[in-house]
């Protein structure tokens, strides 16, 4: 019988917060059990195995952003959604870096996969953002690209201590989200 007040939501939990302190690929079923307090063979009447663990972890990391960008966008439109989101995104990978790992490179298994709904709530967070620049419906799957391309890679890089220059990080990811709300604009015009 599973120990009270050990569910799979308690034991995802568990995961992605051991996986942002020590990396994703360091977190072990010994080490998460160990964590909750419990013996490992407990977790698995909550999780499959390790790659269904990861794949939670995932799902609760793209909820977890598409609700963060959901409400930082409430009431914005054009830059000011804009930067709200590039924000909400550098935010989250570095206050929470091994969950947000988790989301690369992972595929659905099938559209009732419940990836597929959390990563719909990021992309209709980032297509409420474009849709205050009006740009052509042709050019919206490649801006949808983009958005998390930028953001994506300027705050991985400047996580891992990329950025070694003596210009202010901050100053420069003010830059980039100037830069692309410049094109956007370019876009509708």
């Amino acid at each position: 019988m599973p120990r009270a007040g050990l569910d799979p939501a308690v034991v995802v939990a568990g995961a992605a917060g051991l996986a942002d302190e020590i990396g994703l690929a360091n977190v072990t079923m010994g080490l998460l059990a160990e964590r909750l307090g419990v013996r490992a063979p407990s977790l698995y009447k909550h999780i499959d195995n390790q790659a269904d663990l990861n794949r939670r972890i995932a799902v609760l990391a793209l909820t977890e952003l598409g609700d963060a960008l959901g409400d930082a966008l409430q009431g914005l439109a054009g830059r000011d959604a804009l930067s709200a989101a590039a924000r909400t995104i550098r935010t989250f990978v570095i206050e929470h870096p091994a969950r947000y790992a988790a989301t690369i490179r992972i595929d659905a298994d099938g559209p009732d996969d419940l990836l597929v709904a959390a990563g719909a709530r990021v992309l209709g967070s980032l297509s409420a953002v474009l849709a205050g620049y009006q740009i052509d419906p042709a050019d919206t799957t490649h801006a949808l690209r983009m958005l998390p391309s930028l953001f994506h890679g300027f705050t991985v890089l400047e996580a891992a201590g990329g950025f070694q220059m003596r210009t202010d990080v901050d100053d420069s990811f003010e830059w980039l989200i100037d830069f692309v709300d410049r094109g956007l604009r370019n876009l509708s015009a």
